[in-house]
Order: structure tokens, then C-alpha cells, then sequence
């Protein structure tokens, strides 16, 4: 079945090329004496091919340049290993052209490491190198003698790992073998086991049995009973859940109404609080110009004679009528003379006619700067509304004497100069600084006078 060592060549049978005796195949085929045939270098053995490339990557580098062909001057970089692996192809394809580099090769070798290609005795892979770098005429057979001690080395080394394996698989056999009838013994051991507590294990089954069945029986009653009691503990509890749901509506009914109250108990107060307030101040605007307005009686009446003026008599004028326009400088000092006056400014309309280059922010800044100027000489109150729309953070206290108001987003400027107007009492003198027809319509209506932008800017910058 496997091979013996007897059935293999001796290698001893085959001589190497550098000893006298010669291969038995070397001869002519034909049988009469002849030249040797040329050696295939395309059907070199690859042991062959491969001592061949390590022979001219160990000369290549320390060759002069003039010997080594163009294509492998790259090679001559790298360490003879790293030539032999990458360059073997280049290596004998130059090796297998140029009888040059063969010369080189073989020159180098015999001055560097001389007899080390001749002394092939023990290494035919060598001597076969040697000879082909020589053209030796024994080449191809020192080629076949290299081929068939690989082949016999080759088939050595698979009959000693066939008969490696048969013994190892002997070893294994027999464990095998052992570990069947080990397996087998446990099998029955097992079976007989396994026999004895079925048994067993079918009594208790049968036992258990019978004690299921009554365990059944006692869950059927109990789970009959817990349903019971269930059904009645959820018909008190969906009872107590309504009359619970219906208590917490009153109680939430109750609290609205309660909140509802208190709600309109508020109101009413802060209603009443606010007009009681309201109807304050318009009292005290209207006795302090009611004052202004004796005092200068009673300095008129104080002065010269007792009977009117010649001014006094001229025919054809007339004076200021409440909500008339007010056109110039003299006009608007004489209403700023006039005690408890109220200065209300369309903030924007004024800015913007004023100083329009300016940004937004700094001309609230200047005109409130100005008006506080204008309040602090003359006394008035001085109220400017500006748009709320696209301020992201108003101020919310203006300069000294000067009330700064900002609209709420959605409510136009025009609208509070408005309420403002509206909210003042009848007899106070109020003044609204504005150039927009609809709001100079609608103030004038309600007997404040209309002062246009153009005007409010020469007082300011008259000072």
C-alpha cells in the first residue's frame, strides 16, 4: 500500500557533473557518439532557476556597470536576497541572452569566491548553475541530474511523511478503537439507567397526576370565587369612580364661579380705583390751569384802569380757538406760556423729519435729549410716542421730564397719541406734535391743537 525505501533510486547511482563519472542518461539517445544537446533554458527546473537567479544577484552589485545590462542596473540597489525574489525573471531572462553576463557572472564568482561553482559535488543545484554559466557541454545533464536528485529527495520526503502519517493514524485507530468500547460500556450503562428512572419516573408521574387533577379542581372553585368577588369589587369601584368624577365637577364648577367672582371683584375694584385716579388728576389738571387761568386775571385786572384796552376794542380779529393749528414760533411760545400745558409728540414723524439720516435709536436719543431741554425751561409735560414695531428693547424710562411711551406690537403710535389726547381733561391746553393729517384731523377733533413737526424742530434748535 506504501511505498518502500527500496523502491526508491539511490541517489548515489546518480554522479555529479564535476566528477569523473557521468550520468547514465548523459549518452546519446541515438546510442553513438556526439556533441551534448543544447540546453532549454525555458524548461529549466525551478530549483535550477532559482540557484541561477541567486548566483547573478550575488555578483550583480559589485559588477562594473559596463557589464551589467540596462534593464538590471535598477536591481543593483537592492540586497541580493531582495534581487533574487523580485529580479529572478529579469535576471535569466538577461542570463539566457547575453553570454557577457554570463562571463561576468563566472568572473566574479572565481576571483571573489573561487571553486564555490566548480565544488558542486554535494550541491548539484550549484553545479548545474556552474555549468550553464560556463557553457559547459555537460549543462543539460548536470540539469538533469539537479531535476532527478530533486525528484528523489522529493519522493523521499513524501514516502517519510506517508509513513509518518500511517503511524500517527495507527495511534489514532487505536484510540478510536479504545474510546468506542469505552463509549459502547457507557451506552448500556446508561440504557440500564435510563430504564430505572423511566420506571420510577412513570409512578411519579401518575402520582403527580392524580394530585393535578385535584389541584385543577380546587383552582376552578377559586378562580370562580375570585371572579366573583371581582365583578362586585369593580361595580363598588366604577360606583365610587362616577360619584367621585361627579363631586370633582361640582368642586371644579364651584372654584370657576368662585374664580370668576373674585375675577370681577377685582376688576370692579381696580375699575373704580383707576377712574377714582383718572377723575383725580383731571381735578388737579383742571384747578391748576383754573389757577393759571385766575392768576392772570387777576394780574390783567391788576394793571392800569379798570376799563378795557384800545387793543381790546379793535374789531375783525379774533383769538386762538381751541384745536387751531398752531403755524409759528410766536403761536407755539404763547401755548407754552399757558400753565398745565401737555406736550404730545408723534416720536417718529419728528425724528424723521428732523434728522432722517440718523439711525433709528439715535434719533429717539436726540429728540428725547432736545425735548427734555425744552421741558426743563418752559415747565410743560412732555409726552413722545414712538412705533413699538421692530424694537427688540425699549427703554422704559425716558429722560428727566420727558415721558417716553413705545406702542404695543400690533397697535400703531397713532393710535396712543390718540387715547392720550382722549384721556385729558376738558380745559387742559394740549399740544400734538405731528405732521400726519389723519392724526392731526382726529386730535383737533377732540380740541388739542395740531403743532406741525417743521415748528416743534426751529423751537428745538432755537433752544
Amino acid at each position: 500500500m506504501y511505498p518502500d525505501a527500496g523502491d526508491q533510486p539511490d541517489v548515489g547511482d546518480v554522479a555529479s557533473p564535476c566528477g569523473s563519472a557521468q550520468p547514465a542518461d548523459s549518452a546519446d539517445p541515438t546510442g553513438s557518439a556526439g556533441p551534448a544537446a543544447p540546453v532549454d533554458w525555458d524548461r529549466l527546473p525551478e530549483p535550477v532557476r532559482t540557484r541561477l537567479a541567486e548566483v547573478a544577484a550575488t555578483a550583480l552589485a559589485e559588477l562594473p556597470s559596463a557589464d551589467v545590462p540596462v534593464p538590471l542596473r535598477r536591481l543593483a540597489r537592492f540586497t541580493p536576497a531582495k534581487r533574487a525574489r523580485l529580479g529572478a525573471a529579469a535576471l535569466l531572462a538577461q542570463l539566457r541572452s547575453s553570454a557577457a553576463f554570463r562571463a561576468a557572472v563566472l568572473a566574479w564568482w572565481d576571483e571573489h569566491r573561487p571553486g564555490e561553482l566548480a565544488a558542486g559535488c554535494d550541491d548539484p543545484l550549484t553545479a548545474a548553475a556552474g555549468a550553464l554559466l560556463a557553457a559547459d557541454p555537460d549543462a543539460a545533464a548536470a540539469v538533469r541530474t539537479a531535476a532527478r536528485r530533486g525528484e528523489v529527495a522529493e519522493l523521499r520526503a513524501e514516502r517519510d511523511a506517508a509513513l509518518s502519517r500511517v503511524d500517527k493514524l495507527t495511534v489514532e485507530l487505536e484510540r478510536l478503537r479504545a474510546e468506542l468500547a469505552e463509549a459502547r460500556e457507557q451506552a448500556r450503562t446508561a440504557d440500564q439507567q435510563r430504564d430505572a428512572e423511566f420506571t420510577q419516573l412513570r409512578r411519579r408521574v401518575s402520582e403527580q397526576g392524580a394530585k393535578l387533577r385535584a389541584a385543577n379542581d380546587a383552582r376552578a372553585a377559586a378562580e370562580h370565587a375570585v371572579h366573583d368577588l371581582r365583578r362586585a369589587a369593580e361595580e363598588e369601584l366604577a360606583a365610587a369612580l362616577a360619584e367621585r368624577d361627579r363631586e370633582r365637577e361640582r368642586a371644579d364648577e364651584e372654584r370657576r364661579r368662585a374664580a370668576r367672582a373674585a375675577t370681577e371683584v377685582a376688576s370692579a375694584r381696580q375699575a373704580a380705583r383707576e377712574a377714582r385716579q383718572a377723575d383725580e388728576v383731571r381735578l388737579g389738571l383742571l384747578i391748576e390751569t383754573l389757577g393759571g387761568a385766575v392768576a392772570g386775571l387777576r394780574r390783567e385786572l391788576a394793571l392800569g384802569g379798570g376799563g378795557p384796552r384800545p387793543a381790546d376794542l379793535v374789531s375783525g380779529v379774533a383769538g386762538l380757538p381751541v384745536g387751531a393749528p398752531v403755524d409759528d414760533l410766536a403761536a407755539l411760545d404763547a401755548l407754552l406760556a399757558l400753565p398745565a400745558v401737555h406736550l404730545v409728540v408723534d416720536g417718529y414723524n419728528v425724528s424723521k423729519t428732523g434728522y432722517p439720516e440718523l439711525p433709528l435709536a439715535d434719533q429717539r436719543t436726540r429728540l428725547v435729549g432736545q425735548l427734555a431741554a425744552l421741558a426743563a425751561r418752559t415747565g410743560i409735560e412732555v409726552t413722545v410716542v414712538f412705533d413699538g414695531a421692530g424694537v427688540v428693547a425699549a427703554p422704559t424710562r425716558g429722560s428727566r421730564g420727558v415721558r417716553v411711551l413705545f406702542s404695543d406690537r400690533g397697535v400703531l403710535a397713532d393710535d396712543v397719541i390718540r387715547s392720550l389726547v382722549a384721556a385729558e381733561p376738558e380745559g387742559r391746553p394740549v399740544l400734538v406734535a405731528t405732521s400726519d393729517r389723519a392724526v392731526v384731523n382726529s386730535v383737533r377733533r377732540r380740541g388739542a391743537h395740531a403743532l406741525p413737526s417743521a415748528v416743534l424742530l426751529a423751537r428745538l434748535v432755537r433752544g
